[in-house]
């Protein structure tokens, strides 16, 4: 029994969606969202974002 290339679906949008509205706020391109479908590459996302000096301004 495999997975149905509908949940692949399912959880690729769920992934690449909140890195599409993340990555602009930290100055990088949001097209890198696209990537965020490999988990390795999600993980380095997800340092760069949590590194990353300040929101281009904004104060957290």
């Amino acid at each position: 029994m495999g997975v149905s290339p509908l949940w692949l679906l399912i959880v690729a949008v769920l992934t690449v969606v909140p890195f599409w509205k993340l990555l602009p706020r930290y100055g990088i391109s949001k097209y890198y969202a696209c990537l965020a479908v490999m988990p390795a590459i999600a993980l380095v996302l997800l340092w760069i974002i949590a590194f990353k000096d300040d929101l281009d301004g904004v104060d957290a």
